[in-house]
């Protein structure tokens, strides 16, 4: 088995198995599927709508290849300009209904790109996780980076750090001078170890996602909200709809390398509302927010 086929087999056996845990943790919907090929390659995508728990969660395979890598994907790559290219990927978006449950999102993925002059192929593996309250609770923010510091811990001491800020620099919204959530990991690039190696980190993240995300679900599900709180998450789901628009590489590589568009988009919310010059009540729980918006050591914060 080559090493794009071990990579593939896993992610479509880390696919199942969120699927799964997502459904169990709903109760009541299951994902419908939607095998789909494209001009540039295959892919099942999953979506659950209108459940107990959550109103839509999408999660996505994706196996595409080209004669040309994208510009999107050589910025920092000049190199691999014409190169042809072989992608893999699973990503999930999760949007519940309750506002207490936190919007999550999380991929894994890997590139090979085969060089014109037929030199060896490059590959590099990529993904992480992040958390977006609305009403945020810090022992679920702690819980969720201890997760997250714990999967890293056999890979190195420094990782979980370095991940945790690349996170917290990527998923922020300048325009808007706040992070979009309470970070996570995210990595790009992830080729300084053995393929082995940074294989196996992938793997950890990816079965990660669940340790970290359903603990949470399961503990804010039920807890009762109003319209009031209704409001306040479709209006904070407006950010997610501009990071992922306008600065999240991962939408801008699947438009512009010729993805399926519907796929691509699944990370949009079903609903969202956006507000002029929108400023919560001094003091009030959706004030609350702000305070989160910012890079922190989660998990020495005290609870």
């Amino acid at each position: 088995m080559s090493s794009s086929e071990k990579v593939i087999a896993f992610l479509r056996t880390l696919q199942q198995h969120i699927c799964t845990e997502l459904e169990q943790a709903d109760g009541s919907a299951t994902f419908i599927v939607d095998e789909w090929q494209s001009t540039l390659g295959t892919g099942v995508t999953r979506v659950l709508k209108d459940g107990a728990v959550f109103e839509q969660a999408g999660v996505n395979f994706s196996h595409v290849k080209g004669d040309t890598m994208p510009a999107s994907a050589t910025a920092h790559r000049p190199e691999l300009a014409g190169a042809a290219f072989e992608a893999m990927g699973v990503s999930l978006v999760i949007h519940p209904k309750n506002p207490y449950v936190p919007t999550s999102h999380a991929n894994v993925r890997c590139f090979f790109a085969y060089p014109k002059d037929g030199s060896e192929p490059v590959w590099w593996f990529g993904g992480g996780f992040d958390l977006t309250p609305f009403y945020p609770f810090i022992g679920d923010v702690q819980h969720w980076h201890e997760v997250a510091s714990l999967l890293c811990e056999p890979f190195g001491d420094d990782v979980y750090a370095e991940h945790k800020q690349w996170c917290d620099d990527y998923f922020f919204l300048k325009h808007r001078n706040e992070t979009r959530g309470v970070g996570g990991l995210f990595f790009d690039d992830l080729n300084q170890w053995d393929f082995h190696t940074c294989f196996k980190y992938i793997q950890a993240v990816g079965l990660g996602f669940t340790d970290a995300y359903i603990p949470i679900v399961n503990k804010r599900k039920n807890t009762a909200y109003g319209e009031r709180e209704r409001q306040f998450q479709l209006y904070r789901r407006g950010r997610y709809v501009e990071f992922n628009l306008v600065w999240d590489r991962g939408t801008h590589f699947g438009l512009h390398s010729g993805g399926r568009t519907e796929s691509i988009l699944m990370s949009m919310p079903p609903l969202v509302r956006f507000e002029y010059q929108y400023q919560p009540e001094a003091g009030s729980p959706e004030a609350k927010l702000n305070d989160y918006l910012r890079p922190r050591d989660w998990l020495n914060e005290k609870v």
